[in-house]
């Protein structure tokens, strides 16, 4: 049986993926900064800025592929933290590069870039896109990335890079944006009575995925045999936030007012990001198989119970 061992497993993601890969005959290892239960994953505690942890892990556990979910994940904390965005997601990064790097078996490792890496454009976002990241967060993963890149061409590593783009689903935290929407919204229907949710920029466009198809993409990923190839993943789809707040109104039966809260803007917001998901269809066959508005009719379900 195959051994992964995922970083950053307390996360939002880090459920979904643990259970994908046991799906598929996996035996799933995790590891964290703070203790995690996930049924059926051998968890580790470990912190992936302190390099004789993650080598010592790594070393324990041999595994056959390593994933890194660990990062700060938020364009938004990024600006608050940018000294920690750097050391989370590159250095973290490097330390499990050298912790991989010296293990005989060259297991198979996946970092997790993001759409935010690319410059702004009006049309669907290709791989051939040029990189240009606006914000702490983009730039990090740009580092990562080269990173990566580097240690694949130095040691001959087989390191996978993936670049996809926003994705949502229960148990994401409700300071991501649809989240916080179901979440207030859900608040109100509950009350019995009219009230008022607060937003941020709803002219933004953006290209949401259920976590369940990123997750699926990345295990195709990992599992295919050519590591220079970096996917992006998304639906192919963008919504504004105007319109995907619209429908999440739409499922309470109370009259919901709207505030614009000046708070909840970032220093810079790109206008409209979409993905090109024409490569990762051509070449492993990868395509969606859930709406975003299923999506949120879920989560905001979940929210009311």
């Amino acid at each position: 049986m195959k051994k992964l061992l995922i970083f950053g497993i307390g996360g939002f993601v880090g459920p979904y993926l643990a259970r994908e890969f046991q799906k598929h005959g996996y035996e799933v290892y995790g590891s964290d900064i703070v203790a995690t239960d996930i049924d059926g994953v051998a968890f580790r505690q470990a912190n992936l800025l302190a390099a004789d942890d993650v080598k010592n892990l790594v070393s324990d556990i041999q595994p056959d592929m390593i994933i890194n979910l660990a990062a700060v994940s938020s364009v938004g904390a990024s600006w608050n933290i940018p000294q920690t965005t750097m050391s989370v997601n590159v250095i973290g990064a490097l330390n499990i590069m050298e912790a991989a790097r010296k293990l005989d078996t060259n297991p198979k490792v996946m970092f997790i870039g993001s759409s935010e890496e690319y410059e702004e454009s009006d049309k669907p976002i290709s791989e051939g896109t040029p990189l240009n990241a606006n914000n702490p967060y983009g730039i990090s993963k740009m580092a990562q990335e080269r990173f990566a890149e580097i240690y694949r061409e130095r040691y001959g590593m087989k390191i996978y890079c993936v670049r996809p783009f926003n994705h949502t689903g229960i148990g994401q935290k409700d300071s991501f944006v649809l989240p916080s929407f179901c979440k207030q919204v859900a608040e109100i229907e509950k009350s019995g009575k009219p009230g008022t949710i607060k937003v941020g920029n709803l002219a933004a466009e953006r290209d949401f995925s259920d976590v369940r198809d990123i997750v699926r993409a990345y295990r195709m990923i990992i599992e295919s045999n050519d590591c220079t190839k970096i996917f992006n993943v998304g639906s192919g789809e963008a919504h504004s936030l105007t319109e995907l707040l619209e429908y999440i109104v739409s499922l309470s039966s109370q009259k919901i007012d709207i505030e614009v809260d000046p708070e909840r803007f970032r220093p810079v917001d790109t206008p409209r990001i979409c993905c090109d998901n024409g490569y990762i269809k051509a070449e492993l066959g990868w395509k969606p198989e859930y709406s975003i508005f299923e999506t949120l009719k879920e989560l905001y379900r979940s929210y009311l119970k």
